[in-house]
């Protein structure tokens, strides 16, 4: 059917098959060109930690991407359609407004299964939580499940000043046990300073603009009810070693990665730090 076969003659039916053949390759070249230059616009414009961000988080399981309001309870099942940044999320700004109660409920408790959550900040779902501090910076930290998961990290690299942060984009990178672990920065801004090498990481921060939009970031009424699902995804991960979390009462270990070596511990970092 093609000029270079033997015994190839031009036809009408041959003339036909060549131009439909060469439309659709033609068409295939397009598209693929098209995208190549989209994702090196995307990256040239900084956007490269949103693009990957984006693809990681469609290839976490079903159960992990659900929608916050099903933790309260506002919501009986939802998949979250914005890649857990409800800032664009107009079922949220809804759910918000109508209900504006919800934020307080349950804000007196700061102890959750041994784990210490302080209630003057807020949390990413990615284990982090953000500060806000009086001059308008934020501070970044590991949260409680995020430290017992990694104890003192064989290798932590922090970003340097001056560097900038995307929300879901990489904060900072840490190594436990062979696992590669980067955490998600929480917000949108510029590192001013990095430090805590025995809390796996902190970051004081400043905003892009004059302020920072925590819309997307867990508020009190929704930590237990997370925290709780997320010692659920955990034995989960963890389920070919058995149950290693629940010891004395409930109370996870100060170092869950040092009590079991021989786990697979990127698997499982990479289940409970959201990278897919």
């Amino acid at each position: 059917m093609f000029p270079w076969n033997f015994g190839f003659h031009w036809s009408e039916g041959n003339l036909i098959f060549l131009g439909a053949f060469y439309c659709v390759v033609a068409v295939v070249a397009a598209t693929v060109i098209a995208a190549v230059m989209r994702a090196r616009r995307s990256v040239e414009a900084g956007r490269g930690e949103e693009v990957r961000w984006h693809a990681e988080f469609h290839d976490l399981p079903a159960r992990d991407r659900q929608c916050r309001h099903m933790l309260t309870g506002e919501l009986a099942y939802r998949e979250c359609p914005n890649a857990f940044d409800c800032r664009h999320c107009e079922t949220h700004a809804r759910l918000v407004q109508s209900r504006p109660v919800v934020a307080e409920q349950g804000a007196d408790e700061k102890d959750i299964l041994g784990m210490e959550f302080p209630l003057d900040r807020l949390y990413h779902r990615g284990h982090t939580w953000v500060k806000a501090e009086p001059d308008g910076t934020v501070t970044i930290g590991l949260d409680g499940l995020g430290r017992r998961l990694v104890g003192k990290p064989d290798v932590l690299e922090l970003p340097t000043p001056g560097t900038r942060l995307r929300t879901n984009g990489t904060g900072w990178r840490l190594c436990k046990n062979g696992a590669e672990i980067r955490v998600l920065s929480p917000v949108d801004g510029e590192v001013t300073e990095a430090w805590g090498a025995g809390l796996g990481g902190i970051l004081r921060v400043k905003p892009d603009g004059k302020a920072f939009d925590f819309r997307h970031l867990l508020v009190p009424a929704e930590i237990r009810p997370w925290l709780l699902r997320e010692m659920e995804r955990l034995q989960l991960a963890l389920s070919g070693e058995g149950i290693p979390t629940i010891a004395d009462g409930g109370v996870p270990v100060d170092d869950i990665a040092a009590q079991y070596p021989d786990s697979d511990w990127d698997a499982v970092c990479g289940e409970m730090f959201l990278q897919g």
